[in-house]
């Protein structure tokens, strides 16, 4: 058997201070309502007794709707069922009325209240179903409001979860072709030359442990991210040799910036994957800054490819950047140069970059 949650649990809020405060208020809106003449003419004999029954009265009605409205959200808990559980809160109160009425009634009579003290009963049910009806209303507004506040926080919380995911999904995609082409180079140099092998290798560790280091970063340090690239461009002159340029020049005083980390690995990858690189066509890659951006351009070479890019690496990083910043890397292709234009973003001294 299924036990029945808690009031809080089923409207989502704690109503002690709601009683607490709109007990006393209620009891005398009710007093007041349904006695003007005794308040009119001043008489506190039929004031003092009528305070304290209002007071009883409401806090039977209180409780009994309290009691009406659990019932029916706990059975109806859905937006959508509003109208139905209104219905029988109607319901409710239509059994509730003569209920506590009559069972007051008798009370009523034996303080003497007599024809000056009772109010007419069409008022009076009138005057409590309002009552009653702005009660249901307080707590189903509240209970919307709490349940909506929790609903946009954990619409923002799987938002969030959604982007790391997706973040996590374009960081996975940098590794594989430059490990193996990598491990092709590692396996030609070993027999070849053991000294460049074990130079190579540790310089491949050295990428490699950036790479895992930086996987869990938004964005990296360009100190940092240059540092990985004196790394990066060993391995590939040890794969091209004269037969690819880079050139990085004019970033020695950008060390208040950052950039989404391995943007230059993808980039120099996505020019040597579509270029030709030969001695005849050395392929440059150029690297500086310039308003506000940091720029990679290569010369435009290139090769014949029997099937289209599918541009998923500059799509990558287009992708990372805009889950950061509004600002938009810029894809800029003439008949000479191949340019993408990556914003930097300024950092503080205290930045976490997680």
């Amino acid at each position: 058997m299924i036990s029945k949650p808690s009031f809080q649990d089923i409207s989502g809020f704690n109503d002690k201070w709601l009683i607490v405060v709109g007990l006393p208020l209620v009891s005398i809106m009710v007093s007041i309502l349904l006695f003007a003449d005794a308040y009119a003419q001043l008489n506190w004999i039929i004031i003092g007794v009528c305070i304290p029954i209002s007071f009883i009265n409401t806090i039977f009605y209180w409780f009994g709707m309290r009691w009406i409205y659990t019932e029916l959200k706990w059975r109806f808990p859905a937006n959508e069922e509003i109208g139905k559980r209104l219905i029988w809160v109607f319901l409710g109160f239509n059994v509730l009325f003569p209920t506590i009425n009559i069972g007051l009634g008798s009370l009523l009579q034996l303080i003497g209240l007599g024809h000056g003290g009772n109010p007419n009963q069409i008022v009076f049910y009138i005057a409590t179903l309002i009552i009653c009806a702005l009660v249901i209303t307080l707590y189903e507004a509240i209970s919307f409001y709490i349940k909506l506040e929790q609903t946009v926080a954990e619409k923002a919380q799987l938002e969030r979860q959604n982007v790391e995911s997706q973040l996590e999904g374009l960081r996975n995609q940098v590794n594989p072709h430059f490990l193996f082409n990598s491990l092709n180079t590692l396996a030609y140099l070993i027999p070849e030359d053991a000294d460049r092998a074990v130079r190579f290798l540790q310089q491949l560790s050295n990428v490699y442990r950036y790479v895992l280091e930086s996987r869990e970063s938004k964005i990296i340090p360009l100190s940092k991210e240059l540092e990985f690239l004196d790394a990066y461009v060993f391995l590939l002159k040890e794969r091209f040799g004269a037969n690819l340029c880079i050139a990085i020049k004019g970033l020695e005083d950008k060390t208040n910036c950052s950039i989404v980390p391995l943007s230059f690995q993808m980039l120099f990858e996505n020019a040597i994957k579509h270029n030709v690189i030969s001695v005849e066509k050395p392929l440059t890659i150029e690297v500086f800054a310039e308003n506000g951006h940091l720029i990679v351009r290569n010369n435009l070479q290139k090769k014949n490819q029997v099937m289209d890019s599918t541009g998923v690496g500059l799509s990558n990083i287009r992708d990372r950047y805009r889950m950061l910043t509004n600002k938009e890397v810029e894809v800029i292709q003439s008949q000479q140069y191949f340019t993408v234009a990556l914003p930097i973003f300024e950092i503080s001294g205290n930045e976490n970059y997680s």
